[in-house]
């Protein structure tokens, strides 16, 4: 996978989703490490989120971690609060914050779909 992959599939997973749960102002760098490295953010407001793949310098919390945890976390596979407390992501900075993504739904991927239009 390519750092280009990884931020396009992180931006679908949160595309169009409800963040209204998240009642501030959230602002979240990822720093990709290995396979797919490079920094990205997501950003959420006004109960919309918006995953840029720059960095983001005034940030709440900055997230390290590797391309495969962030899919699982993209997929729902993975819950951020639990992959925190298991050590496969780092967060610096405001750790309060950063457990508001558990707020925000992602979608399911796109396969998961196709199985069911099938059927039509």
């Amino acid at each position: 996978m390519t750092y280009e992959e990884l931020v396009r599939q992180v931006q679908e997973a949160y595309k169009d989703v409800d963040a209204s749960k998240v009642k501030e102002h959230l602002a979240i760098q990822f720093n990709v490490e290995g396979e797919a490295a490079g920094a990205f953010y997501l950003e959420a407001a006004d109960g919309k989120v918006t995953v840029q793949p720059y960095e983001y310098y005034d940030r709440d919390a900055l997230v390290t971690t590797k391309a495969a945890v962030l899919e699982e976390i993209a997929s729902g596979k993975l819950d951020v609060v639990k992959a925190f407390l298991t050590g496969k992501i780092k967060v610096e900075g405001n750790v309060g914050k950063a457990a508001l993504l558990k707020d925000i739904p992602v979608k399911k991927p796109a396969k998961a779909e196709k199985g069911k239009n099938k059927k039509k």
